[in-house]
């Protein structure tokens, strides 16, 4: 694929493109990219053309919300599994279809102005890098990325090529955080020091082997490709469509899953940019004779993470406690014995110096505690709320993308890389700690102990780096296959 960077003030396509997409208008192709007819010129519709990458499962819906905003048309589609695309080529009968993203890229990239992604999280920055190279807008689905190393250069990406971003936490433009931002800015519940964040994934297979069965490779699926930048390894089955978010190769398990929905309020309660610590434990499952599997390249089967934020002016240190695999903190003394904690099997727990406060996922239902107190208590309305419902996290990106980078739009929404960037990583640091529990550590005689000893991290987050255990290193940034490069 070839990328293009373009001076700052550029147009990403010009004029001379116009007579190639005139062309192709003729040919069946109805939407006229509105850049390519230069500044103070609209295309026929004034709508945002989007290329999907990722058709099917959470792609198809995806797009079919960037569709409901009216304000959006789906000109490409591209997938490397045909058998999860029915729904999109139906809805979209006049998009042209691609199965490589970086020949779409290559051969496209002036026929469209936006690229959304929603493949699995280990191809999210690389396609997201190449879109942004070639100065379209993106949409990434949650975690933003795999590794730290990648939310932080994607994060700088979104300036350096002056394009609109929004990563795929639909909660973080819901009423619901907003309302907690509301009652905290109000002084309602005092400082909070400490959150309690948890949920009932993970729903698919972790804590286990790699199946040693070597069955065909479907047809529709182009494996290779669905590989991308992970090592090779055979086909299994029952990794695709959803079970590969339990394999650190290609998922990040249950805080990659969950984490950007439920952890999102408290970054923007608070404000929170790096931890300075994170630490862990995990349950591993039962083999036999009285001993636990280990298993390394799969995600436990649930754990329990510590992060500790420092405390800005005169604040207190925070330290949010996460938690999956269906463990959940102690009820609050307020919540009355048949209440519901957070929306039951997920939800977040603020506790202030003055009171407490909790959500379900995405920030739905937001009370404060005891419960009663929510009608009671009113403040005023401190964050402006995002149209539309559900959809708004959609139509919002739409919007600004259409106006363009440092458009109000742009600066306002609720999940740009600047928000998504530092929450990713820090839900990342999680995995960091986790995968970290699984390395053998020696003692101050040079022994080796077994894996599974917990210990602090101790996290330099200007400059990306464990300070106190080199061996975690390694989890910031992973090694692609060869061939595969995020280009910087």
């Amino acid at each position: 694929m070839k990328k293009k960077n373009l001076p700052a003030n550029a147009q990403p396509d010009s004029r001379r493109g116009f007579i190639k997409n005139a062309a192709l208008a003729a040919a069946g192709f109805y939407i006229v990219p509105r850049h390519v007819l230069g500044r103070g010129f609209l295309a026929p519709s004034d709508k945002l053309i989007v290329a999907g990458v990722g058709a099917g499962g959470k792609g198809e819906s995806d797009l079919w919300n960037f569709y409901q905003s009216g304000k959006a048309e789906i000109g490409f589609l591209c997938d490397v599994d045909s058998r999860q695309t029915a729904k999109s080529l139906s809805r979209y009968p006049k998009a042209k279809v691609y199965t490589d993203y970086r020949e779409m890229l290559d051969k496209e990239h002036k026929n469209f102005d936006a690229v959304s992604v929603s493949i699995p999280d280990h191809m999210h920055a690389v396609v997201a890098m190449g879109a942004m190279q070639l100065n379209k807008h993106v949409y990434v689905q949650k975690p933003l990325t795999h590794d730290i190393y990648e939310a932080r250069v994607l994060t700088k990406a979104a300036h350096d090529y002056k394009v609109v971003t929004q990563m795929g936490n639909q909660g973080a433009s819901g009423d619901g955080v907003r309302q907690l931002q509301d009652w905290y800015n109000a002084g309602i519940i005092g400082d909070v020091h400490t959150i309690y964040c948890y949920t009932d994934r993970p729903v698919w297979p972790q804590g286990i082997p790699w199946s040693k069965e070597k069955p065909p490779v479907p047809a529709g699926l182009d494996w290779n490709l669905w590989l991308g930048t992970a090592p090779y390894r055979d086909y299994v089955d029952k990794l695709i469509p959803f079970n590969w978010r339990g394999w650190w190769d290609y998922g990040t398990g249950a805080l990659g899953d969950m984490a950007c929905h439920i952890m999102a309020p408290a970054f923007a309660v608070l404000g929170l940019g790096y931890p300075i610590s994170a630490e862990c434990s995990v349950a591993t499952p039962y083999v036999e004779n009285w001993t636990r599997g280990f298993y390394p390249d799969s995600g436990p089967v649930s754990s329990y993470i510590t992060l500790t934020f420092k405390g800005e002016n005169g604040k207190p240190d925070v330290k949010l406690h996460w938690m999956d695999g269906g463990m959940q903190p102690v009820r609050p003394e307020e919540l009355g014995p048949n209440e519901m904690m957070g929306d039951g099997g997920n939800g977040a727990i603020f506790l202030g110096t003055k009171g407490k406060m909790m959500c379900g996922t995405y920030g739905v239902m937001p009370k404060l505690l005891p419960t009663s107190r929510t009608a009671e208590t009113k403040v005023p309305q401190t964050v402006a709320r995002v149209p539309k419902g559900d959809n708004g996290h959609y139509a919002a990106w739409v919007e600004a993308a259409l106006d363009g980078y440092g458009s109000e739009k742009s600066n306002n929404l609720s999940s740009k890389f600047d928000i998504a960037g530092p929450l990713t990583e820090s839900v990342l640091m999680g995995n960091l700690a986790i995968r970290s529990y699984f390395v053998a550590r020696k003692d101050s005689k040079g022994r080796e102990s077994y894996p599974g000893r917990n210990i602090k991290l101790m996290w330099d987050g200007p400059n990306m780096r464990i300070t106190n255990f080199d061996e975690a290193n390694q989890f910031v940034k992973r090694t692609y296959r060869e061939g595969w490069s995020l280009g910087v």
